[in-house]
């Protein structure tokens, strides 16, 4: 699967496109079919080879940080599996995106 499209590439805000908004927008969301991990993407662009994206990251902690397509693609688990991009996903308010996430998780 391939985890940013052109299209969805042309969607996504340059890096601190939305660092002053109070109601940032989530335009996808990977995840790891292995564990609980999730990234929801505000923010991204080119950076030589690779694509930096800005989001909201739910691992060992929640928080807000920087990560990159190459790490999300290097990423593998047990038997071989790899992070993969909601194709359901649609993008929204982040507020709205974060609590449906917690109400799903339970």
């Amino acid at each position: 699967m391939q985890l940013l499209t052109t299209e969805l590439r042309a969607q996504i805000p340059a890096l601190y496109a939305q660092e002053k908004s109070d109601k940032q927008t989530v335009f996808c969301k990977f995840f790891s079919p292995w564990s609980d991990w999730t990234w929801f993407a505000t923010e991204g662009e080119p950076r030589g080879e690779d694509f930096i994206f800005f989001g909201y990251v739910i691992g060992f902690h929640e928080e807000w940080g920087y990560f990159s397509l190459s790490e999300l693609e290097s990423v593998r688990g047990p038997g071989g599996l790899t992070i993969e991009r909601d194709l359901y996903f649609r993008a929204g308010p982040f507020s709205q995106i974060i609590a449906q996430h917690r109400r799903e998780r339970g």
